[in-house]
């Protein structure tokens, strides 16, 4: 049940924030008369049978403003989040000196005794 609702919801959220202009027009259709007499710009020009559309245009004009606006900082966050923040130091490692001894000279010395790498007895 809670996966449903949670699914539900990302969805509706999802189709909500591009459907921002449906909602401007949807709150204008329910408060058109409200808006005519109260909000309305032009109400003082009755010959210009306006009726609240100079309001729906402002707030359309807004939206779009504000979608601009967050899809410029959208696009600002990407080139942030691909591109380094700090510069980059590059250090090379130095490479190491081998130092070959030469071989003994000396007859009769070997290198390890042989004796005394035995297995252990059981």
């Amino acid at each position: 049940m809670l996966k449903r609702f949670t699914a539900i919801l990302l969805l509706v959220a999802l189709i909500g924030s591009n459907c921002s202009r449906f909602f401007v027009y949807a709150g204008f259709e329910v408060n058109q008369k409200y808006i005519a007499d109260n909000l309305c710009i032009n109400k003082s020009k009755p010959w210009l049978h306006c009726n609240g559309h100079c309001y729906l245009m402002n707030k359309l004009r807004q939206t779009e403003e504000k979608e601009k606006k967050q899809e410029r900082e959208e696009q600002k966050s990407r080139y942030q989040e691909a591109l380094p923040t700090n510069p980059i130091t590059i250090v090379f490692i130095e490479p190491t000196v081998k130092v070959e001894y030469p071989p003994s000279t000396i007859p009769g010395i070997m290198g390890r005794a042989s004796s005394i790498f035995q297995p252990p007895r059981v």
